[in-house]
């Protein structure tokens, strides 16, 4: 039965067996219970819709109810906490976003690392940012916000969610690369910073341009530019920032799943099988199209790759651009 096998001392061997047959057994039993999908920020929005949209699914597939467990507050750093200090048994999972990314460059004396404290499983989801401006602006094109900028530095404003927000350092990293001084306005959520443009509070906002449309269609509003690297399909006329005279310049709205660290290999390979196979669904599709994200399946080596150029991208322009928490 063993002839095949390397040589080993007897306790050596007989420790290999059990771990293998351990592996096996949690994979044959796993879910055992309820599994409670954590997501660090409040119901509502495309990162929540995603959540429950491929939750439900994967409940579905694993035979057990995913439950979305919505904890916002800190900068993500509560919900990391309770997910990096969960039992490793792939029964707590986290709606990984750009928060997450962020929380190691705002925040000191974290009780948990971001890339070695977590298991990337895949991303769910990817959509654009947009460049958007109020019509009396007197600027068509990102060359010329540039020029304005340099013009008149730190008097052409922009609008964000919050410190440290994505629409935050969408326009933190247009300063950097752009080498001009935007001046941030912060608001309480997307929905005031792109009220604050709409009546001419502030003057630029990096948003998501779905719930901006609307106003675009209406005229109320001008969008410049998509924060991709490359066009969105669904927008294929708008150029990116990048090609527009920023090189380098990407900052997309994402998601994805992950696990604690120490999750057993043979549940993360499960879990991956099924997103893969839920993120190909039409339906799921579909759902997460109206609100214009895509979905965006990958290897966990691709998407734990991704994860680490975030947190190493976010704490350098973080600190260029000497942001701290309050």
């Amino acid at each position: 039965m063993f002839r095949n096998l390397p040589h080993y001392p007897c306790c050596r061997l007989a420790a290999v067996l059990l771990l293998g047959a351990g592996s096996a057994a949690v994979a044959q039993d796993y879910p055992a219970k309820t599994i409670r999908l954590i997501v660090p920020l409040a119901p509502g929005g495309g990162n929540d819709t995603a959540a429950r949209v491929v939750g439900r699914k994967l409940g579905e597939a694993l035979g057990q109810s995913v439950v979305v467990d919505n904890r916002p507050g800190g900068g993500s750093v509560i919900a990391s906490e309770i997910v990096a200090h969960a039992p490793a048994d792939g029964h707590t999972l986290y709606l990984f976003s750009t928060n997450v990314t962020v929380a190691p460059a705002l925040q000191k004396n974290l009780t948990f690392d971001t890339v070695r404290d977590f298991a990337p499983i895949t991303r769910l989801t990817i959509a654009p940012g947009a460049l958007i401006v109020h019509p009396s602006l007197p600027v068509n094109s990102v060359k010329d916000l540039i020029a304005l900028a340099r013009a008149k530095p730190g008097r052409v404003s922009f609008g964000s969610a919050g410190l440290g927000s994505g629409s935050h350092l969408g326009g933190e990293l247009f300063n950097m690369l752009a080498g001009v001084k935007l001046l941030h306005v912060p608001y309480k959520g997307s929905a005031l910073a792109t009220a604050s443009v709409l009546g001419g509070e502030t003057s630029v906002a990096f948003t998501n341009p779905i719930g901006s449309l609307p106003h675009i269609k209406a005229g109320r509003l001008r969008m410049i530019a998509v924060t991709t690297a490359q066009r969105w399909p669904l927008l294929p006329d708008l150029p990116t920032i990048a090609e527009s005279g920023v090189p380098g310049y990407e900052i997309m709205i994402w998601n994805g799943l992950a696990a604690p660290a120490a999750t057993p290999q043979p549940v993360l390979e499960r879990l991956h099988r099924e997103l893969m196979r839920i993120l190909a669904m039409p339906d799921v599709n579909e759902l997460l199209a109206a609100d214009g994200a895509r979905t965006y399946p990958e290897t966990p080596q691709a998407f734990a790759a991704f994860i680490k150029h975030e947190v190493e991208k976010w704490i350098k322009v973080i600190a260029q651009a000497r942001i701290t928490a309050n």
